[in-house]
C-alpha cells in the first residue's frame, strides 16, 4: 500500500519571513463551480464548443494504487463569465473509467478538438470525438489499438512531421500505474486512426512507475522531443527521449531524478530554450529545476536552488505563468495537504515565493492549470482535487491588476530548403511561446503563415497546432524559380499580436518565358503565329505583357526572345 503524507507545517514555517502581497488569486469555487466530491486526477482547458471561452474537463476515477470505483469524465462549459455548468451527461453520455489525465488535439482534422483520456489499472485509453458541438462519442473501439493499459497520461502531437496528431501514452503494465512498462506511440493515417509504432519510434525496454508524458522541443530543431516523468530511482528514473525528425526516439543522459509526479517545460530566464521542473523529483522530494544548459537538449544543469525556499513537501504539479506581466515566467505549485505556492521570477529564473498572493486552502490538488477564464487578460487558476480531502475542484480568479499586455514570442521559423526540379509545397514549423505554459502549450487565437510570391500581396494560411509550442503550415507550390517571402504571426488569447522574422525562398524549377506562348520550350515560329493569330485581342496568352490586349510590344517581346 502506497501512502503519502504532507508537509504543510514545513512550508509554513519557511514562508513565515518572506513578503506579503495583497491576494491576487481568490478562492470563487461556492460561485463558479457546481457542487463536487469526485476523485479527480488531472484537467485541461479546452474550448470544446468553439465558442470563443475555454472550458474544463477534468480526468476522474477512484483508487491511489488499487481501482475504486469508475466515475466520469466531468466536462465543465463556460458561460464567458467563468461561471460553468456541468454538462458531462449531454456531452459524453456512458462514459466512465478510471481516468488519470485528460488532453485535447484535432485528431480527424475536421476542425475541432477532441478528447483523450489515459487509464489506470489495464484498460484501453479513450478516445473520444468532437461533433463539432462539443458533444463527444466514444469511438476508441474503432480508432485506437485493442490493447490495455495502466496509464497515468496521454499526449496529442505530430511526432513524424505527416501534419497529423500522432498519441504518446505512459504505460506502466498491467496492474496500475505504479507497476513497469514500455510507454506507448500511436501513430495517426490523417483521419484519426491509430496503429501502434512503439516498436519502431521508442527505446526498448520498460520503466517503472510512470507519472508524466509531455511533448517539448528540447534541441530548438522544430520537432517534438519526449520526457517521461517517474516516480521510480536509478535506471527507472525520468527519461529524455530525443526525436530524429521522423519519430524514432533516442535517450538522451539526464541528470537522476526520483518520485516525480509532474514534469513542465517553458523558457524560465529567457534564453530562447525550454528549461524543466520537476515537481517531488528533488532529494527528498523537493522540486528539480534543470536549466537547458545548451540550448540542445544535451547538457542540464541542476538549478534546484534557485527555488527559495524549496521545501521538501509532498507536491503534485506545477504551472510556468507570467502573472505580473513583467515578461517572465513565474511558478505555482500544486500542494497536496497544503495550500498552493506561488513564486516570482527575478527574471533569470530565480524563483522567489510571495506568501498571501492566493487564497490558502489546504487540499489535495493533484493538477493545476492556468488560462484566462472570464476573458479580462488575467490568468486564472483551477486546481483538481483527489486522494483525500473534500474532493472539491476549485477555481482561483485573479483579481489583480496585472493586465496581459505582451504579444506571444514567435521564437523561430523553419526555413524552407528547396530540393527537386520541379515545384511543390512546403511544410513550415513555427515554435510560439506565450505567458502561460501548459502541455498543449499557450491558448492562442489564432496562428498563421503570411507569406507574398515575387513581391506581389499578402497571402496568409492558418497554421495547426501540432504539439506543445509548436504550430504547422504548408506554403502552396508555387510558379518555377518565384520568389518566396514569408513570417508567421501568433495571437494570444487577449489578441495580443506577435510577428516572426521574415524569411525567403526560391522556388524549384526553370522560370517560364511568357513569350513561349504554346509552351514547348521555345520561342519560334509557332508562338509568332499564334500571337498575329490573336492581334488586337484580349486573348490572355498572347498578351505577353499583360496589358490587356495583344499589340505592338507583345510582338516587340517575342521578336527579341525569338530563339531562345
Amino acid at each position: 500500500m502506497f501512502i503519502r503524507t504532507a508537509c504543510a507545517s514545513a512550508i509554513c514555517c519557511a514562508v513565515s519571513s518572506l513578503t506579503s502581497a495583497q491576494i491576487v488569486f481568490q478562492d470563487q469555487t461556492s460561485t463558479r463551480f457546481p457542487v463536487q466530491a469526485e476523485y479527480t486526477n488531472q484537467l485541461s482547458f479546452c474550448d470544446i464548443d468553439g465558442d470563443g471561452d475555454l472550458d474544463i474537463v477534468f480526468a476522474n476515477g477512484q483508487g491511489y494504487s488499487s481501482a475504486g470505483a469508475a466515475l466520469k469524465p466531468r466536462i465543465y462549459i463556460n458561460d464567458g463569465a467563468a461561471v460553468f455548468a456541468d454538462q458531462t451527461d449531454a456531452r459524453a453520455a456512458g462514459i466512465t473509467g478510471w481516468f488519470r489525465g485528460v488532453e485535447f488535439g484535432d485528431c480527424d482534422q475536421d476542425g475541432d478538438w477532441d478528447m483523450i483520456l489515459a487509464q489506470d489499472y489495464n484498460k484501453q485509453p479513450k478516445l473520444l470525438i468532437n461533433n463539432g458541438a462539443g458533444v463527444f462519442t466514444d469511438q476508441s473501439a474503432a480508432r485506437l489499438p485493442a490493447a490495455t493499459l495502466s496509464s497515468a497520461r496521454a499526449q496529442f502531437g505530430d511526432t513524424d512531421n505527416d501534419g497529423d496528431l500522432d498519441i504518446i501514452l505512459n504505460n506502466s503494465g498491467t496492474a496500475s500505474r505504479f507497476g513497469a512498462g514500455q510507454p506507448k506511440l500511436y501513430l495517426n493515417n490523417g483521419l484519426g486512426i491509430y496503429t501502434d509504432g512503439t516498436a519502431a519510434g521508442f527505446p526498448t525496454g520498460t520503466i517503472s512507475e510512470q507519472m508524466d508524458i509531455i511533448f517539448m522541443d528540447a534541441d530548438g530543431d522544430f520537432d517534438l522531443d519526449i520526457h517521461v516523468g517517474t516516480r521510480a530511482t536509478g535506471t527507472n528514473s525520468s527519461k529524455l527521449w530525443a526525436n530524429s525528425g521522423a519519430g524514432v526516439f533516442t535517450n538522451i543522459v539526464m541528470p537522476t531524478d526520483a518520485t516525480a509526479y509532474s514534469y513542465d517545460a517553458g523558457d524560465i530566464e529567457g534564453d530562447g530554450d525550454l528549461d524543466l521542473i520537476g515537481v517531488n523529483a528533488g532529494p527528498s522530494s523537493a522540486e528539480l529545476l534543470l536549466r537547458n544548459a545548451n540550448g540542445l537538449g544535451t547538457s542540464w544543469t541542476n538549478i534546484s536552488t534557485q527555488i527559495t525556499p524549496n521545501p521538501t513537501a509532498d507536491d503534485n504539479d506545477s504551472r510556468f505563468f507570467d502573472y505580473d506581466n513583467d515578461g517572465d515566467l513565474d511558478l505555482i505549485i500544486g500542494a497536496l495537504g497544503a495550500p498552493e505556492r506561488v513564486f516570482r521570477n527575478g527574471g533569470t529564473g530565480t524563483f522567489s515565493q510571495v506568501s498571501g498572493i492566493i487564497t490558502s486552502v489546504s487540499d489535495s490538488s493533484l493538477d493545476v492549470k492556468v488560462g484566462d477564464l472570464n476573458a479580462d487578460g488575467k490568468l486564472d487558476v483551477v486546481t483538481a482535487q483527489g486522494e483525500s480531502g473534500s474532493f472539491q475542484n476549485r477555481i482561483y480568479m485573479n483579481v489583480g491588476t496585472s493586465v496581459d499586455t505582451r504579444a506571444p514570442t514567435v521564437l523561430r521559423t523553419e526555413q524552407v530548403v528547396v530540393s527537386g526540379s520541379a515545384p511543390s509545397s512546403h511544410a513550415v514549423r513555427t515554435e510560439v511561446f506565450d505567458s502561460h505554459t501548459s502541455d498543449r502549450g499557450f491558448h492562442d487565437r489564432g496562428v498563421f503563415l503570411n507569406f507574398t510570391v515575387n513581391g506581389g500581396a499578402l497571402q496568409q494560411v492558418a497554421m495547426l497546432w501540432s504539439g506543445n509550442n509548436l504550430w504547422r503550415g504548408v506554403i502552396p507550390a508555387q510558379a518555377p524559380a518565384a520568389a518566396v517571402s514569408y513570417f508567421v504571426t501568433a495571437k494570444d488569447w487577449v489578441n495580443n499580436l506577435g510577428t516572426g522574422g521574415t524569411r525567403t525562398y526560391t522556388e524549384a524549377g526553370t522560370p517560364v518565358n511568357p513569350a513561349d506562348i504554346n509552351g514547348d520550350g521555345a520561342v519560334n515560329g509557332a508562338d509568332l503565329a499564334v500571337l498575329l493569330a490573336a492581334f488586337s485581342t484580349a486573348d490572355a496568352a498572347a498578351d505577353i505583357d499583360g496589358n490587356g490586349v495583344v499589340d505592338g510590344i507583345d510582338l516587340a517581346i517575342l521578336l527579341a526572345s525569338f530563339g531562345t
